[in-house]
């Protein structure tokens, strides 16, 4: 008569193919930064917001002098929507910043399809290509205090700076950033060489909320040489 032997957890393993170290087991892998579709949290009205728009990986970058030149004849003709503005933004290399101001969470959202929309459009105009190019849901932050609006503002109008050093360790030059809103900004502490705005269109709207227009100026003006943190 044979006796039953008992099974280790590597016999049963190999019997089921179920658990254990193996290629491809575990959890899917998530792609990093990309927003899924999850319930948003109310944006406060007169609280303006950070947002950031991802596109795909294989886009060439953002940051090109055709792609930038496309990109804010497009938002010139949409940047204010009823109760939504874009009032600042800087181009990156996949990805885009905006500051806005919107009515509440519905007019964000249809404010930033529509930006979504001209993004994408202007993508694929300057690349003669069709298809997707934006990366998952925007994401976006509430800024509710002074400090909170002007540290955003130093990160939009000055990423080119913080990512400069990252990639090459060195103090970035002290200049304008063309591929943002920095030529219509009038909160720099002295203003940075580089263009100036040309003609009486704007790029993008005007801020009307207290944090976004006069209330950020109590933290201090922006000086061209700071580098923002994360």
């Amino acid at each position: 008569m044979r006796l039953a032997r008992q099974l280790s957890f590597d016999d049963q393993r190999r019997r089921s193919g179920r658990g254990g170290p193996r290629p491809g087991a575990g959890r899917p892998k998530k792609m990093h930064g990309v927003v899924h579709h999850v319930r948003r949290d109310p944006l406060p009205r007169g609280c303006p917001a950070h947002v950031t728009l991802k596109v795909r990986p294989g886009i060439p970058s953002l940051r090109k002098k055709r792609m930038v030149r496309e990109f804010r004849r497009s938002l010139r003709r949409g940047c204010e929507r009823g109760e939504f503005r874009v009032v600042h933004y800087s181009l990156q290399t996949n990805h885009v910043h905006l500051i806005v101001e919107a009515a509440g969470k519905q007019a964000l959202g249809r404010g930033m399809k529509s930006v979504a929309i001209r993004l994408a459009r202007a993508v694929n105009r300057v690349l003669s290509r069709t298809g997707s190019v934006l990366l998952g849901r925007y994401h976006v932050r509430a800024l509710r205090t002074p400090r909170e609006v002007r540290n955003a503002l130093a990160y939009v109008l000055l990423n080119a700076r913080k990512h400069w050093k990252e990639r090459t360790g060195s103090p970035p030059p002290i200049r304008l950033d063309e591929a943002s809103s920095g030529r219509w900004f009038e909160g720099w502490r002295r203003r940075p060489r580089g263009p100036t705005q040309a003609g009486p269109l704007r790029d993008v709207s005007v801020a009307r909320s207290w944090l976004l227009s006069k209330g950020w100026r109590r933290c201090g003006l922006l000086d061209p040489n700071e580098v923002p943190g994360r």
